[in-house]
């Protein structure tokens, strides 16, 4: 019966590429050709095609029934769980009380920051730097807009996006989100942490600070005639709007990260890496209800640190951490693996 059915290009079905049936004349329509994007699926409980609306009239949403789940649409929500990224959880989460970062963060001049510093001190705890004087760091102009960041990395690229509110991955154009970034109407939270762009033209506009070059392997290791290259991890472009999460979590592969505010604020909650609690997270990780359980509350100790415009934060290997962003964000940054923390690397 599909094979009746065409698009609107006159094209017949594709199960290769999205497409979406028309509830009214039933054909299937590519997402491109009726100007129709993918994410929107799960929230349709009717779509009409062009074809169809001055019959039927648009397509009609699915009503919300809650705003603590990740299933919006659930009607048995009510004696449930808070989840993690839910409207209702940001709200519960900014009005938690936690430990004073001055504990734990270290705060330092860019001249300061060294990796003789670190070699001789240990790179043991996050550090922040207030100001990129010192830190010989590359970072575009504080008017750079995410119209920049399309401009020079493509619009047509494909990137991964997390559905805060669902904690779910999707994929949109880089086009798309910047539409969506920029709209005054949004009705849903889309973060988007993994766009690497080192090989994009976006690249020379940014360098890691000097110490973070000077540390990492990938730089002072890797042979550059090697057969294999090396890993894609250096660059990263993080685009965040108000009340985007990112839940608890260790950065890949042992890597320390380098994060840099240039427009925007986020604030991080750092649980150290000791053996009891990397147990602790070890076994929330894999618990049947970790949406449901904020892991902070699992440990004896969890620490809140606003990171500023202007400002760069060093975080050492094996912190768990996670990420809260309150007002719409634009972020450099990149990850390294280094000669310092080579036991907690392993781990």
């Amino acid at each position: 019966m599909m094979e009746a059915s065409y698009c609107l290009c006159g094209q017949p079905y594709d199960p290769n590429t999205f497409m979406i049936q028309c509830d009214a004349c039933k054909d299937w329509l590519h997402s491109s050709c009726c100007n129709f994007q993918e994410h929107l699926a799960v929230e349709i409980d009717a779509f009409h095609c062009p074809r169809c609306v001055p019959l039927y009239g648009p397509s009609i949403f699915k009503t919300y029934k809650n705003w603590h789940r990740h299933d919006y649409w659930d009607e048995n929500s009510s004696t449930k769980p808070v989840q993690t990224g839910t409207a209702v959880f940001i709200r519960e989460l900014r009005a938690r009380h936690f430990c004073c970062e001055g504990d734990v963060v270290l705060h330092m001049r860019g001249q300061q920051l060294t990796d003789v510093f670190l070699q001789q001190n240990g790179f043991n705890n996050p550090v922040v730097i207030d100001s990129k004087d010192g830190l010989d760091m590359t970072i575009p102009p504080d008017n750079f807009s995410l119209y920049d960041v399309e401009a020079f990395v493509g619009g047509d690229m494909i990137i991964d996006v997390i559905d805060v509110t669902r904690q779910t991955d999707i994929k949109m154009k880089l086009n798309d989100y910047v539409e969506y970034y920029n709209s005054l109407n949004r009705t849903r939270v889309f973060n988007v942490v993994s766009l690497e762009f080192s090989n994009t033209g976006l690249a020379p506009l940014v360098e890691a600070p000097l110490v973070a070059r000077r540390l990492d392997w990938a730089n002072t290791v890797w042979p550059r005639d090697f057969p294999i290259m090396k890993p894609q991890v250096q660059k990263y472009c993080l685009m965040s709007v108000k009340d985007s999460y990112t839940d608890f979590h260790i950065d890949f592969g042992g890597t320390s990260v380098w994060y840099h505010v240039l427009r925007g604020e986020k604030i991080f909650y750092f649980i150290k890496p000791t053996p009891a609690n990397l147990t602790l997270y070890q076994q929330w990780m894999t618990s049947t209800n970790q949406s449901e359980t904020f892991f902070g509350d699992q440990v004896d100790q969890c620490f809140k640190c606003t990171l500023r415009q202007g400002q760069t934060m060093l975080i050492p290997t094996g912190w768990i951490h996670a990420v809260l962003t309150p007002i719409d964000s634009l972020v450099f940054g990149g990850n390294f693996l280094h000669n310092i923390n080579i036991p907690m690397q392993l781990m």
